[in-house]
């Protein structure tokens, strides 16, 4: 762990005797029988698996990846007891803004990679200099390469409260803030605590919309199929969202065992995004950025890092916020800062403006786009990059 406020530089080196291991327990799989249905309504489909783990042992090379993040700078420091990995790309541009962006599970910031571009060198990628972005992405304490938390209470608000730190450690007095997924819920808590210097926060999910469905309206035919996806979310969704909050520990031993299991679990998170990542290995025809490499290299991170179980300590943090929460009877405080928002259609549940103002009174900006999903930043670069410009633009002159 560094020490005090140091910022010390990280490089990725890893023994050839992890990768030779991780071989070996992906060739020595025990194979479940075939699902007895034609889609993923019993779970992630065998041939789908046994592809990827074709492709994990014969035609995929982590070392690209490790290269890949090399490339970039990457740093870690130590906040409220925790190493924190990240990485900081700034632009070349004069007069950048300085842009926190989180991720969430099952991704990491490999899921972010496609959009360093398209945010700090806009010119290269249809914008102006004057969209452009410092770019700051760190990973979530117990994810990757930041480290574990060894005492309890890293929840969604003590994250906020880290990321308000690093951007202040790396000189930062005014920038913004990014999620989606997990990074959604740490990015609306930053919103609440409203740390000084922050401008505003763009957000892709609508994670509050689960404490209050019952309270959001369903007259038009959009709000009645967001609705829909909800609860279908809550029903047939939400094992994955149900075992992490409540025994992340129990299937913490299988993600640390199993490089197939750890996989499998990775995949099995929603339908949009799985039947797509499925398409990239059974039909060989990605979607975006939902590459072969790409996956695998997310997955290949969580499994050489170990963090399947700390990852997915966070939805038991998550768990035990809300029941607090709603014991006390308390409303969270308001957001206090500019809201962004953005709908992508294959979204969990893509929240009418509707449900959004419900959420976040007075939303900024907001916008419904033709194509991406939950993981908008790794499947559709381009088009999540345009807009966090149009988010965060009309803040750069405040």
């Amino acid at each position: 762990m560094s020490n005090g406020n140091d910022i010390r530089p990280f490089r990725l080196d890893t023994p050839d005797e992890a990768l030779a291991d991780l071989r070996r327990r992906i060739e020595a799989t025990r194979w479940p029988s075939r699902e007895l249905v034609d889609d993923r309504s019993q779970g992630v489909q065998l041939a789908t698996v046994q592809e990827l783990a074709r492709y994990w042992t014969t035609g995929y090379d982590w070392r690209a990846c490790e290269a890949k993040l090399n490339a970039l700078p990457q740093f870690t420091t130590s906040i409220d007891g925790v190493d924190i990995h990240f990485i900081h790309v700034r632009s070349q541009h004069e007069n950048a803004l300085p842009l926190i962006m989180t991720h969430g599970w099952p991704g990491s910031v490999v899921e972010l990679l496609g959009a360093v571009g398209p945010l700090t060198d806009p010119t290269a990628h249809g914008g102006t200099a004057e969209d452009a972005f410092h770019l700051v992405l760190p990973s979530l304490p117990g994810y990757g390469f930041s480290g574990e938390p060894t005492q309890l209470g890293w929840d969604a608000n003590r994250m906020a409260q880290a990321w308000a730190q690093l951007m202040n450690r790396l000189g930062y007095s005014r920038y913004v803030a990014q999620g989606g997924d997990v990074g959604a819920a740490v990015t609306d808590a930053m919103g609440r605590q409203a740390p000084e210097g922050l401008l505003g926060i763009h957000l892709t999910l609508l994670a509050g919309a689960i404490g209050i469905k019952d309270k959001l309206p369903a007259k038009t035919e959009q709000e009645r199929a967001a609705h829909d996806a909800l609860n279908m979310f809550a029903t047939d969704g939400f094992g994955y969202f149900l075992e992490q909050s409540t025994r992340p520990q129990t299937i913490g031993y299988s993600l640390l065992d199993s490089p197939v299991g750890l996989a499998a679990w990775m995949l099995d998170h929603d339908t949009d995004s799985y039947y797509k990542i499925s398409r990239a290995f059974v039909d060989g025809a990605p979607v975006g950025g939902l590459t072969r490499d790409s996956v695998v290299d997310n997955i290949t991170l969580y499994w050489l890092t170990g963090t399947g179980a700390s990852s997915a300590r966070w939805y038991w943090e998550f768990g035990r916020f809300q029941a607090a929460a709603a014991a006390s009877g308390q409303a969270p405080p308001p957001v206090s800062v500019p809201v962004g928002f953005t709908v992508f259609p294959g979204e969990l549940w893509a929240a009418p403006r509707s449900w959004v103002e419900a959420v976040y009174p007075g939303v900024a900006y907001f916008n419904e786009v033709e194509k991406g999903g939950h993981f908008a930043a790794w499947e559709e670069p381009e088009l999540f990059a345009t807009e966090v410009r149009a988010a965060f633009r009309p803040l750069r002159r405040s």
